[in-house]
């Protein structure tokens, strides 16, 4: 792996003023122990912490979030694990400067992870980042860009990639068991209450509230930004598309073997109390590619029955019949020419390779690449996770213009509709821009 100390440090501080103290050096030979720096100590954080140490040969050296108490707290569980305590640090500009750490996970909120992850790959860090990768177009496709730039391995959070019965799923839907596929439909059902309403206050005084707002636009502290429910607002989050949705949307598209869509209409609302949130709690998003095929994505926060009993999952409809997919079950069905009972032999995964669970699978598939040197190694490689988020933030476009769009795939623009390009890019805040130039 070569050593790029004076590439990384002319784009790194262009692109918000990290400086390397040192060349980072390569180490993942197959013998090496993989040193990683957890970035983002929420919830997906805890458990990358978790994941990370149950990988044979990684050592979780460091952790960083703008939170001090947060960050501590996670030390203080990731001590009672392992017996370990990693080093602390609060900015992520001084982790990538840690020329001994070889990779990263990156937890934090949606807006923050496109920066880092090419902020990382600059620094000669490979990286795993959680879903959505980025938060907005641009963004993602610089994501991608600075990955084959630094040769750095980029492996997106859509583990249901990893998981046993979706591949056997997938599998099953190339071997043509339903025929031609002209449809997948994707459902998330997940009750969600009231944000309620926060006033505006100081934050706390262990928060670095510039770091945790970085590249978004600078506002007042309140706590329904932070810890967790800035998902619910556009400047940081993606609603709840990017939230859960960009797991279903991702198998679909995997299963559907398609790339960007030609139309796109979402509609929706945040229905069934008043209160501080901005993204719909309720959204049918549906996505046309140029063949007729289709892609519908619901999600619905309030009271609801399932469908089909699935209540978190996608079914993919073809000439000779259907497929249901469940992600509580972690079972697929298959149902074949109108018949009411699914095909016996379908479903079994004797033949799915499996090393656990799906999200340790996915850690496991992402250092074992690592190690390897191989791209073609990683089961959710960023190019593949940036065209699924793609579909998320196209869809939200939709639902926030309240009309239906045309995009041309080939040029990653809208088609006649100025307003809709605009909103392709976030207006990023100094010194925490995405660099037009990986």
């Amino acid at each position: 792996m070569p050593i790029r100390r004076r590439d990384f440090i002319t784009n790194a501080a262009a692109a918000g003023g990290v400086h390397l103290l040192a060349a980072s050096r390569a180490r993942a030979a197959v013998n090496d122990r993989i040193r990683v720096a957890v970035i983002g100590l929420g919830g997906r954080g805890r458990d990358h912490m978790r994941d990370c140490a149950k990988v044979s040969g990684v050592e979780v050296a460091t952790f960083c979030d703008p939170d001090e108490t947060r960050m501590a707290q996670r030390a203080g569980e990731f001590e009672s694990l392992t017996g370990k305590r990693p080093a602390l640090q609060q900015d992520l500009r001084r982790v990538l400067e840690d020329r001994n750490i070889d990779a990263v996970t990156i937890a934090t909120c949606n807006h923050w992870h496109a920066l880092a992850a090419i902020w990382a790959c600059q620094a000669d860090k490979h990286v795993y980042v959680e879903k959505p990768v980025c938060h907005d177009f641009f963004s993602g496709a610089q994501m991608v860009a600075a990955s084959r730039k630094y040769d750095r391995l980029v492996q997106g959070g859509t583990q249901r990639r990893s998981s046993g019965y979706v591949r056997r799923a997938i599998q099953a839907l190339r071997e043509g068991t339903i025929g031609d596929v002209y449809m997948a439909r994707c459902v998330h059902y997940q009750k969600r209450d009231s944000l309620g309403f926060k006033d505006s206050e100081s934050a706390p005084s262990t928060l670095n509230w510039d770091l945790w707002v970085g590249p978004g636009p600078m506002q007042s502290f309140n706590r329904n930004l932070h810890p967790y429910n800035w998902h619910w607002f556009w400047d940081f989050g993606n609603g709840e598309l990017g939230n859960n949705g960009i797991h279903y949307i991702d198998v679909a598209r995997w299963g559907l073997n398609k790339g960007l869509p030609s139309k796109i209409y979402s509609t929706g609302g945040r229905f069934g109390y008043k209160d501080q949130g901005q993204t719909p709690n309720t959204q049918l998003t549906t996505y046309q590619f140029d063949d007729g095929t289709e892609m519908v994505m619901e999600v619905r926060g309030r009271y609801s029955n399932s469908e089909g009993g699935v209540s978190s999952g996608l079914m993919f409809y073809g000439s000779k019949g259907y497929m249901i997919s469940d992600s509580d079950s972690e079972k697929f069905k298959v149902f074949l020419e109108g018949r009411s009972t699914p095909e016996p032999d379908m479903g079994r995964l004797d033949d799915v390779d499996r090393t656990g669970d799906e999200e340790l699978s996915h850690f496991q598939n992402f250092f074992d690449a690592v190690r390897a040197g191989k791209r073609d190694m990683l089961t959710a490689e960023i190019n593949e996770t940036y065209l699924s988020t793609a579909f998320c933030l196209l869809g939200n476009i939709s639902y926030r213009l309240k009309r239906e769009l045309r995009f041309d795939p080939g040029a990653n623009r809208f088609v006649g509709d100025r307003e809709a390009d605009e909103m392709l890019r976030d207006k990023y805040r100094a010194p925490f821009s995405i660099p037009d130039k990986v």
